[in-house]
Protein backbone atom coordinates (compact mmCIF):
# COMPACT_ATOMS: atom_id res chain seq x y z
CA UNK A 1 0.00 0.00 0.00
CA UNK A 2 3.04 2.67 0.53
CA UNK A 3 3.65 2.12 -3.28
CA UNK A 4 0.04 3.52 -3.86
CA UNK A 5 0.08 6.29 -1.83
CA UNK A 6 3.54 7.63 -2.87
CA UNK A 7 3.01 7.14 -6.09
CA UNK A 8 5.55 7.92 -9.20
CA UNK A 9 7.91 8.63 -5.61
CA UNK A 10 7.94 5.37 -5.34
CA UNK A 11 9.96 4.57 -8.40
CA UNK A 12 13.02 6.97 -7.63
CA UNK A 13 15.82 4.45 -6.19
CA UNK A 14 19.13 4.16 -7.33
CA UNK A 15 18.24 0.90 -9.34
CA UNK A 16 15.36 2.58 -11.33
CA UNK A 17 17.24 5.67 -11.49
CA UNK A 18 20.46 3.73 -13.46
CA UNK A 19 17.43 1.59 -15.20
CA UNK A 20 16.14 5.04 -16.95
CA UNK A 21 19.79 5.60 -17.69
CA UNK A 22 20.39 2.32 -19.34
CA UNK A 23 16.44 2.88 -21.48
CA UNK A 24 17.15 6.04 -22.38
CA UNK A 25 20.55 5.26 -24.11
CA UNK A 26 19.32 1.98 -25.29
CA UNK A 27 16.23 3.85 -27.16
CA UNK A 28 17.26 6.99 -28.34
CA UNK A 29 19.26 4.83 -30.64
CA UNK A 30 16.03 3.32 -32.03
CA UNK A 31 14.82 6.39 -32.11
CA UNK A 32 16.61 8.21 -34.29
CA UNK A 33 18.16 5.26 -36.41
CA UNK A 34 15.43 5.49 -39.10
CA UNK A 35 15.44 9.35 -40.04
CA UNK A 36 19.62 9.00 -39.17
CA UNK A 37 20.02 6.19 -42.05
CA UNK A 38 17.98 8.94 -44.48
CA UNK A 39 20.30 12.14 -44.08
CA UNK A 40 23.08 10.05 -43.86
CA UNK A 41 22.25 9.27 -47.49
CA UNK A 42 20.97 12.45 -48.59
CA UNK A 43 23.81 13.47 -49.90
CA UNK A 44 25.40 10.49 -51.55
CA UNK A 45 24.86 9.16 -55.01
CA UNK A 46 21.83 6.94 -53.75
CA UNK A 47 20.19 10.07 -52.56
CA UNK A 48 16.79 9.55 -50.58
CA UNK A 49 15.99 5.99 -52.17
CA UNK A 50 19.05 5.06 -50.60
CA UNK A 51 18.30 6.31 -47.66
CA UNK A 52 14.79 5.01 -47.17
CA UNK A 53 16.21 1.37 -48.20
CA UNK A 54 18.91 1.40 -45.48
CA UNK A 55 15.75 2.26 -43.26
CA UNK A 56 13.73 -0.90 -44.07
CA UNK A 57 16.88 -2.48 -43.82
CA UNK A 58 17.44 -1.68 -40.32
CA UNK A 59 13.56 -2.38 -39.12
CA UNK A 60 14.05 -5.57 -40.69
CA UNK A 61 16.46 -6.08 -38.69
CA UNK A 62 14.58 -5.34 -35.50
CA UNK A 63 11.30 -7.41 -36.97
CA UNK A 64 14.16 -10.35 -37.41
CA UNK A 65 16.22 -9.72 -34.57
CA UNK A 66 13.41 -8.88 -32.09
CA UNK A 67 12.05 -12.59 -31.47
CA UNK A 68 15.16 -14.85 -32.70
CA UNK A 69 17.38 -13.27 -29.74
CA UNK A 70 14.11 -12.61 -27.30
CA UNK A 71 13.87 -16.43 -27.08
CA UNK A 72 17.68 -16.34 -25.37
CA UNK A 73 17.23 -14.14 -22.70
CA UNK A 74 14.65 -16.55 -20.92
CA UNK A 75 17.91 -19.66 -20.57
CA UNK A 76 20.82 -16.86 -20.54
CA UNK A 77 22.53 -14.08 -18.31
CA UNK A 78 19.76 -11.15 -19.35
CA UNK A 79 22.88 -8.10 -18.93
CA UNK A 80 25.16 -10.36 -20.88
CA UNK A 81 23.06 -10.86 -23.65
CA UNK A 82 21.89 -7.31 -23.83
CA UNK A 83 24.83 -6.06 -23.14
CA UNK A 84 26.53 -8.08 -26.07
CA UNK A 85 23.94 -7.32 -28.73
CA UNK A 86 23.78 -3.52 -27.74
CA UNK A 87 28.05 -3.51 -28.46
CA UNK A 88 27.78 -5.26 -31.39
CA UNK A 89 24.57 -2.40 -32.35
CA UNK A 90 26.92 0.49 -31.81
CA UNK A 91 29.93 -1.17 -33.41
CA UNK A 92 27.52 -1.44 -36.75
CA UNK A 93 26.46 2.41 -36.05
CA UNK A 94 29.92 3.60 -35.84
CA UNK A 95 30.86 1.67 -38.91
CA UNK A 96 28.46 3.18 -41.41
CA UNK A 97 29.99 6.40 -41.55
CA UNK A 98 33.09 5.19 -42.63
CA UNK A 99 31.85 2.72 -44.83
CA UNK A 100 29.53 5.64 -46.58
CA UNK A 101 31.36 5.28 -50.26
CA UNK A 102 30.78 1.80 -49.69
CA UNK A 103 28.35 -0.76 -51.89
CA UNK A 104 25.06 -0.53 -51.26
CA UNK A 105 24.95 -4.32 -49.88
CA UNK A 106 27.66 -3.49 -47.44
CA UNK A 107 25.84 -0.60 -46.04
CA UNK A 108 22.59 -2.56 -46.02
CA UNK A 109 23.96 -5.29 -44.20
CA UNK A 110 25.42 -2.88 -41.37
CA UNK A 111 21.97 -1.51 -41.26
CA UNK A 112 20.26 -4.63 -40.62
CA UNK A 113 23.27 -5.87 -37.93
CA UNK A 114 22.42 -2.09 -36.20
CA UNK A 115 18.51 -3.10 -36.00
CA UNK A 116 18.95 -7.06 -34.89
CA UNK A 117 21.95 -6.79 -33.27
CA UNK A 118 20.19 -4.93 -29.76
CA UNK A 119 16.58 -5.89 -31.15
CA UNK A 120 15.91 -7.97 -28.06
CA UNK A 121 16.64 -4.83 -25.43
CA UNK A 122 13.70 -3.23 -25.87
CA UNK A 123 11.44 -6.09 -24.48
CA UNK A 124 14.49 -7.47 -22.43
CA UNK A 125 15.02 -3.98 -20.17
CA UNK A 126 11.12 -3.84 -20.29
CA UNK A 127 11.47 -7.56 -18.13
CA UNK A 128 14.14 -5.94 -16.32
CA UNK A 129 12.16 -3.02 -15.04
CA UNK A 130 9.20 -5.19 -13.95
CA UNK A 131 11.53 -7.47 -11.97
CA UNK A 132 12.99 -4.41 -10.30
CA UNK A 133 9.70 -3.23 -8.06
CA UNK A 134 7.21 -5.19 -6.38
CA UNK A 135 4.29 -6.40 -8.56
CA UNK A 136 1.62 -3.52 -7.31
CA UNK A 137 4.23 -1.34 -9.04
CA UNK A 138 4.34 -2.99 -12.63
CA UNK A 139 1.83 -0.90 -13.72
CA UNK A 140 3.01 2.60 -12.58
CA UNK A 141 6.62 1.61 -13.73
CA UNK A 142 5.66 0.36 -17.18
CA UNK A 143 3.47 3.97 -17.17
CA UNK A 144 6.79 5.85 -16.31
CA UNK A 145 8.52 3.79 -19.04
CA UNK A 146 6.44 5.01 -22.03
CA UNK A 147 6.36 8.76 -20.62
CA UNK A 148 10.55 8.33 -21.17
CA UNK A 149 9.62 6.77 -24.56
CA UNK A 150 7.35 9.33 -26.05
CA UNK A 151 9.53 12.00 -25.03
CA UNK A 152 12.46 10.14 -26.98
CA UNK A 153 10.68 10.24 -29.87
CA UNK A 154 9.62 13.43 -29.64
CA UNK A 155 13.08 14.63 -29.55
CA UNK A 156 15.05 12.24 -31.95
CA UNK A 157 14.03 14.13 -35.24
CA UNK A 158 15.11 17.60 -33.82
CA UNK A 159 18.54 16.38 -32.75
CA UNK A 160 18.79 14.02 -36.13
CA UNK A 161 18.18 17.26 -37.75
CA UNK A 162 20.60 19.46 -36.14
CA UNK A 163 23.27 17.05 -35.67
CA UNK A 164 22.83 16.04 -39.96
CA UNK A 165 22.87 19.85 -41.18
CA UNK A 166 25.11 21.29 -38.44
CA UNK A 167 27.79 18.41 -37.90
CA UNK A 168 28.03 16.21 -40.82
CA UNK A 169 25.26 13.81 -42.20
CA UNK A 170 26.84 10.71 -40.08
CA UNK A 171 27.02 12.87 -36.78
CA UNK A 172 23.35 11.29 -35.55
CA UNK A 173 24.93 7.76 -36.32
CA UNK A 174 27.78 8.40 -34.43
CA UNK A 175 26.03 9.65 -31.58
CA UNK A 176 23.49 6.22 -31.68
CA UNK A 177 27.08 3.83 -31.42
CA UNK A 178 28.25 5.97 -28.66
CA UNK A 179 24.98 5.93 -26.66
CA UNK A 180 24.29 2.14 -27.35
CA UNK A 181 28.38 1.76 -26.04
CA UNK A 182 27.24 4.19 -22.85
CA UNK A 183 24.37 1.69 -21.93
CA UNK A 184 26.78 -1.50 -21.97
CA UNK A 185 28.22 -0.63 -19.12
CA UNK A 186 25.39 1.19 -17.10
CA UNK A 187 23.42 -2.24 -17.94
CA UNK A 188 25.63 -4.75 -15.88
CA UNK A 189 25.08 -2.41 -12.87
CA UNK A 190 22.21 -3.31 -12.79
CA UNK A 191 21.23 -6.42 -10.35
CA UNK A 192 20.90 -9.64 -12.77
CA UNK A 193 17.30 -10.91 -12.34
CA UNK A 194 16.78 -14.51 -11.08
CA UNK A 195 16.18 -17.01 -13.56
CA UNK A 196 12.28 -17.49 -13.89
CA UNK A 197 11.90 -21.12 -13.76
CA UNK A 198 8.88 -22.33 -15.87
CA UNK A 199 5.50 -22.57 -14.29
CA UNK A 200 3.88 -26.20 -13.59
CA UNK A 201 2.29 -27.45 -16.82
CA UNK A 202 4.84 -25.61 -18.69
CA UNK A 203 8.23 -27.23 -17.92
CA UNK A 204 9.77 -28.37 -21.21
CA UNK A 205 6.75 -26.73 -23.54
CA UNK A 206 8.82 -24.95 -26.57
CA UNK A 207 8.98 -21.48 -26.20
CA UNK A 208 7.67 -20.74 -29.13
CA UNK A 209 4.35 -22.67 -27.97
CA UNK A 210 4.42 -20.47 -25.11
CA UNK A 211 5.12 -17.23 -26.84
CA UNK A 212 1.98 -18.49 -29.06
CA UNK A 213 -0.37 -18.15 -25.78
CA UNK A 214 0.25 -13.90 -26.18
CA UNK A 215 -0.94 -13.71 -30.26
CA UNK A 216 -3.67 -11.82 -29.45
CA UNK A 217 -1.99 -9.47 -27.60
CA UNK A 218 0.26 -8.78 -30.05
CA UNK A 219 -2.51 -8.30 -32.78
CA UNK A 220 -3.48 -5.45 -31.07
CA UNK A 221 -0.37 -3.91 -30.59
CA UNK A 222 0.26 -4.27 -34.15
CA UNK A 223 -3.18 -2.81 -34.84
CA UNK A 224 -2.23 0.28 -32.41
CA UNK A 225 1.26 0.39 -34.49
CA UNK A 226 -0.72 0.35 -37.67
CA UNK A 227 -2.62 3.42 -36.81
CA UNK A 228 0.40 5.70 -35.54
CA UNK A 229 2.01 4.33 -39.14
CA UNK A 230 -1.15 5.75 -41.12
CA UNK A 231 -0.83 9.12 -38.68
CA UNK A 232 2.72 9.70 -38.94
CA UNK A 233 3.67 8.91 -42.88
CA UNK A 234 0.85 10.05 -44.41
CA UNK A 235 0.27 13.40 -42.15
CA UNK A 236 2.63 15.46 -44.84
CA UNK A 237 0.58 14.20 -47.54
CA UNK A 238 -2.60 15.22 -45.85
CA UNK A 239 -1.72 19.12 -45.20
CA UNK A 240 -0.41 19.27 -48.42
CA UNK A 241 -4.08 18.43 -49.72
CA UNK A 242 -5.48 21.06 -47.61
CA UNK A 243 -2.96 23.73 -48.25
CA UNK A 244 -0.75 23.53 -45.23
CA UNK A 245 2.92 24.29 -45.06
CA UNK A 246 4.56 21.06 -44.69
CA UNK A 247 6.47 22.06 -42.02
CA UNK A 248 3.90 21.98 -39.58
CA UNK A 249 4.13 18.21 -39.76
CA UNK A 250 7.43 17.86 -37.75
CA UNK A 251 5.41 20.09 -35.03
CA UNK A 252 2.09 17.98 -34.98
CA UNK A 253 4.30 14.77 -35.07
CA UNK A 254 6.24 15.95 -31.98
CA UNK A 255 2.94 17.33 -30.04
CA UNK A 256 1.52 14.13 -30.41
CA UNK A 257 4.81 12.14 -29.10
CA UNK A 258 4.51 14.48 -25.96
CA UNK A 259 0.74 13.99 -25.33
CA UNK A 260 1.27 10.55 -25.64
CA UNK A 261 4.04 10.60 -22.82
CA UNK A 262 1.53 12.58 -20.90
CA UNK A 263 -1.42 10.23 -21.11
CA UNK A 264 0.96 7.11 -20.21
CA UNK A 265 1.48 9.52 -16.83
CA UNK A 266 -2.02 9.93 -16.78
CA UNK A 267 -2.43 6.04 -17.03
CA UNK A 268 -0.41 5.19 -14.04
CA UNK A 269 -1.88 7.63 -11.68
CA UNK A 270 -4.84 5.81 -10.62
CA UNK A 271 -6.72 2.49 -10.73
CA UNK A 272 -9.26 2.37 -13.60
CA UNK A 273 -12.20 0.14 -13.92
CA UNK A 274 -11.79 -2.72 -15.95
CA UNK A 275 -9.45 -5.94 -16.55
CA UNK A 276 -6.67 -4.52 -18.42
CA UNK A 277 -7.20 -5.86 -21.63
CA UNK A 278 -10.88 -4.31 -21.84
CA UNK A 279 -8.61 -0.81 -21.15
CA UNK A 280 -6.63 -1.98 -23.95
CA UNK A 281 -9.70 -2.17 -26.13
CA UNK A 282 -11.50 0.63 -25.40
CA UNK A 283 -8.54 2.96 -25.33
CA UNK A 284 -8.08 1.40 -29.03
CA UNK A 285 -11.61 2.25 -30.09
CA UNK A 286 -10.84 5.76 -28.77
CA UNK A 287 -7.41 6.18 -30.79
CA UNK A 288 -8.85 4.82 -34.10
CA UNK A 289 -11.85 7.59 -33.53
CA UNK A 290 -9.34 10.32 -32.96
CA UNK A 291 -6.96 9.17 -36.03
CA UNK A 292 -10.52 9.07 -37.93
CA UNK A 293 -11.54 12.69 -36.93
CA UNK A 294 -8.25 13.99 -38.09
CA UNK A 295 -9.70 13.58 -41.69
CA UNK A 296 -12.66 15.22 -40.67
CA UNK A 297 -12.18 18.26 -38.51
CA UNK A 298 -11.29 21.45 -40.01
CA UNK A 299 -7.61 23.34 -40.67
CA UNK A 300 -4.42 23.11 -38.80
CA UNK A 301 -6.42 23.18 -35.27
CA UNK A 302 -8.33 20.31 -35.80
CA UNK A 303 -5.70 18.08 -37.00
CA UNK A 304 -3.60 18.99 -34.34
CA UNK A 305 -6.23 18.54 -31.55
CA UNK A 306 -7.14 14.94 -33.17
CA UNK A 307 -3.41 14.20 -33.05
CA UNK A 308 -3.07 15.37 -29.78
CA UNK A 309 -5.85 13.48 -28.49
CA UNK A 310 -5.07 10.27 -30.66
CA UNK A 311 -1.27 10.29 -28.38
CA UNK A 312 -3.21 10.07 -25.05
CA UNK A 313 -4.90 7.60 -25.83
CA UNK A 314 -2.60 5.24 -27.59
CA UNK A 315 0.04 5.84 -24.70
CA UNK A 316 -2.49 3.71 -22.47
CA UNK A 317 -2.73 1.42 -25.37
CA UNK A 318 0.84 0.47 -25.72
CA UNK A 319 0.69 0.02 -21.51
CA UNK A 320 -2.30 -1.84 -21.07
CA UNK A 321 -1.23 -4.16 -24.16
CA UNK A 322 2.04 -5.05 -21.63
CA UNK A 323 0.46 -5.70 -18.75
CA UNK A 324 -2.19 -8.18 -20.81
CA UNK A 325 1.43 -10.19 -22.26
CA UNK A 326 2.25 -10.30 -18.50
CA UNK A 327 -1.81 -12.24 -17.61
CA UNK A 328 -1.40 -14.01 -20.59
CA UNK A 329 2.20 -15.83 -20.62
CA UNK A 330 4.54 -17.19 -17.39
CA UNK A 331 7.38 -15.29 -16.00
CA UNK A 332 10.09 -16.98 -17.57
CA UNK A 333 8.38 -15.92 -21.22
CA UNK A 334 8.08 -12.05 -19.98
CA UNK A 335 11.27 -10.91 -22.18
CA UNK A 336 10.33 -13.07 -25.12
CA UNK A 337 7.57 -12.43 -24.98
CA UNK A 338 7.93 -8.04 -24.87
CA UNK A 339 10.31 -8.54 -27.46
CA UNK A 340 7.75 -10.69 -29.80
CA UNK A 341 5.49 -7.66 -29.04
CA UNK A 342 7.83 -5.37 -29.92
CA UNK A 343 8.57 -7.45 -33.63
CA UNK A 344 5.09 -7.75 -34.50
CA UNK A 345 4.59 -3.99 -34.12
CA UNK A 346 7.62 -3.51 -35.98
CA UNK A 347 5.89 -5.43 -38.91
CA UNK A 348 2.85 -3.80 -38.28
CA UNK A 349 4.01 -0.51 -39.08
CA UNK A 350 6.28 -1.41 -42.05
CA UNK A 351 3.27 -3.08 -43.98
CA UNK A 352 0.94 -0.54 -42.86
CA UNK A 353 3.51 1.94 -44.40
CA UNK A 354 3.59 0.30 -47.58
CA UNK A 355 -0.09 -0.13 -47.69
CA UNK A 356 -0.56 3.73 -47.00
CA UNK A 357 2.11 4.13 -50.16
CA UNK A 358 -0.07 1.99 -52.28
CA UNK A 359 -3.42 4.23 -51.26
CA UNK A 360 -1.89 6.77 -51.76
CA UNK A 361 -0.97 6.65 -55.67
CA UNK A 362 -4.82 5.90 -56.30
CA UNK A 363 -6.99 7.68 -53.57
CA UNK A 364 -6.08 11.11 -51.08
CA UNK A 365 -4.28 11.16 -48.15
CA UNK A 366 -7.90 11.34 -46.34
CA UNK A 367 -8.72 7.98 -47.81
CA UNK A 368 -5.48 6.13 -46.82
CA UNK A 369 -5.72 7.20 -42.99
CA UNK A 370 -9.59 5.75 -42.73
CA UNK A 371 -8.15 2.71 -44.71
CA UNK A 372 -5.78 2.51 -41.70
CA UNK A 373 -7.99 3.40 -39.30
CA UNK A 374 -10.42 0.23 -40.80
CA UNK A 375 -7.74 -2.47 -40.67
CA UNK A 376 -6.73 -1.64 -37.25
CA UNK A 377 -10.28 -1.56 -36.11
CA UNK A 378 -10.72 -5.45 -38.03
CA UNK A 379 -7.65 -6.49 -36.50
CA UNK A 380 -8.88 -5.22 -32.61
CA UNK A 381 -12.01 -6.84 -33.74
CA UNK A 382 -10.28 -10.17 -34.16
CA UNK A 383 -8.33 -9.81 -31.15
CA UNK A 384 -11.12 -8.76 -28.61
CA UNK A 385 -12.89 -12.56 -30.03
CA UNK A 386 -9.56 -14.08 -29.42
CA UNK A 387 -8.99 -13.18 -25.63
CA UNK A 388 -12.63 -14.37 -24.55
CA UNK A 389 -11.28 -17.74 -25.72
CA UNK A 390 -8.93 -19.77 -23.73
CA UNK A 391 -7.42 -19.34 -20.34
CA UNK A 392 -4.61 -17.16 -19.90
CA UNK A 393 -1.43 -19.07 -18.84
CA UNK A 394 0.55 -16.36 -17.01
CA UNK A 395 -1.63 -15.99 -13.56
CA UNK A 396 -4.22 -18.76 -12.39
CA UNK A 397 -7.80 -18.41 -14.05
CA UNK A 398 -9.80 -15.61 -12.18
CA UNK A 399 -6.41 -13.69 -10.67
CA UNK A 400 -6.81 -10.73 -13.70
CA UNK A 401 -8.61 -7.98 -11.84
CA UNK A 402 -8.86 -4.41 -12.16
CA UNK A 403 -5.21 -2.55 -12.91
CA UNK A 404 -3.68 -1.95 -10.08
CA UNK A 405 -2.35 1.82 -10.93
Amino acid sequence: MAAERSGYRALVTRDLLLWSLVALAGKAPVAMAPLALVFFSRGSSGGYALGATLASAYVLGEVVGAPLLGARLARRPMRRELSAGLLVGAAAFAALPLARDAPAPVLLALAFLAGGAPAACPGGVRSLLTRLVPEESVPRALSAEAVLTQITWAAAPAVVVLLALQVFPGAPLVLAAVLAAAACPLLLLLPEPAAATPAEGHTGRPMARTLLAGWPVYLTSAAAMAMLATAELVLPALLEDRGIALGWSGILLAGFALASALGAFCYGLRTWPGAVRVQSLVLLAATAACVALVTVLPGLPGIAVALAAAGVFQSGVMVSRSLSLRDRLPEHAHAAGYSMMYAVQGAGYSLTASLSALVLRVADASTAILGGVVVAVVITAVSALAERGPARVGRPLGAEQDAPV
